[in-house]
């Protein structure tokens, strides 16, 4: 005798794929960014081995396949306009007038490229006055 489910018209089982949930460019910014953590600040620097606030934030976007403005300047007046309180990872945080850009990495945190001497580090998104945030 056939099996109960051949004669129902039952198909076997079979498992569907799983499709991964697919990170916004964002995310990818940021980890691309964590990657140079340590890296050695340079003005002008575009990367990979050394960069400049708004580098950092250029090299991090591309790979993430997303072009942005080279400057922080240019960086904050491009982008649409995020609160503060609606940040999300990959954000660029501009502080200081403008003057200086960071990513925002989530969990209250921004990477940037600070300074002479410090290079590439996380530090708390209120740790320099903010000026604007903007999303690519």
């Amino acid at each position: 005798m056939p099996p109960v489910a051949d004669l129902l018209g039952a198909r076997p089982m079979v498992p569907t794929p799983f499709a991964a949930p697919r990170k916004t460019s964002g995310e990818i910014a940021v980890e691309a960014a964590r990657g140079k953590l340590g890296t050695n600040y340079g003005m002008g620097g575009t990367g990979p081995d050394t960069f400049d606030c708004s580098g950092l934030v250029k090299w991090s976007y591309a790979e993430a396949g997303v072009d942005t403005p080279r400057t922080s300047y240019d960086q904050l007046a491009a982008g649409t306009p995020v609160s503060r309180d609606d940040l999300q990872p990959g954000d660029l945080v501009s502080y200081y007038g403008g003057d200086h850009s960071a990513l925002y990495a989530g969990n209250g945190m921004v990477i940037h490229a600070s300074t002479y001497g410090v290079g590439v580090t996380e530090s708390p998104v209120d740790s320099m006055p903010f000026a604007g945030a903007r999303r690519y």
